[in-house]
């Protein structure tokens, strides 16, 4: 079924992942696209409660619960604001979908890999981004420009997180189709238009 442009940013965190998504969200508009902007885990009264509970420090969780909580936070998240956002025609940017899960808990935390992406097939109705743009860097450089309290995940140690960044570019090699990689160590400006060049070509009305 057609459907409006759906589009997911990634990366480790400190990366620039929330400015790129609002600099793309008006990129959209600029094109005449209704635009529907989302962070996943969140947006959902469901999915809020989720974030703080699997984010926090308040609880210490399994990886596999981890992993499952991110998972209901995205299945309401697609079926409450997502799905209808495309059916109507409209563009959906959201920071982080499946892949993150793939690759924090799969690649960096070695549950397996496969059973992640088919978890999160369920969980979405076989709904996946038409692209997703991972934003690269060094794990030193993103982590010195968080300006904000490290959560759960983010607080875990540094080889960890070195295991997310390989994580990320490997599945980017697996799947070149629907995974692209863009230098985020760039300007803000140097990055978003490496980013306005792949989307372009597929949406910028003619």
């Amino acid at each position: 079924m057609p459907h409006g442009p759906f589009i997911s940013l990634d990366g480790i965190d400190g990366t620039g992942k929330s400015t790129q998504c609002r600099l793309l969200a008006d990129l959209f508009r600029g094109w005449g696209y209704a635009v529907v902007v989302c962070a996943d885990p969140g947006n959902t009264t469901v999915g809020n409660v989720l974030r703080v509970l699997v984010l926090g420090k308040q609880h210490a969780l399994s990886l596999a619960c981890e992993a499952l909580l991110f998972m209901a936070s995205r299945a309401q998240l697609t079926a409450e604001l997502i799905q209808p956002a495309l059916a109507a025609g409209q563009a959906v940017i959201s920071d982080r979908f499946t892949l993150a899960n793939v690759v924090y808990q799969g690649h960096a935390g070695g549950l397996d890999i496969e059973e992640l992406w088919r978890v999160g097939r369920l969980a979405t109705g076989g709904l996946e981004p038409d692209l997703t743009i991972v934003l690269d860097m060094p794990v030193e450089v993103a982590q010195a420009r968080r300006n904000r309290p490290a959560d759960r995940v983010e607080s875990r140690g540094r080889d960890y997180h070195e295991r997310v960044r390989a994580g990320f570019l490997a599945e980017a090699k697996r799947r070149p189709d629907r995974i692209q990689v863009v230098d985020a160590s760039q300007s803000i400006d140097a990055v978003f238009q490496q980013i306005r060049a792949l989307v372009a070509s597929r949406w910028q009305p003619s």
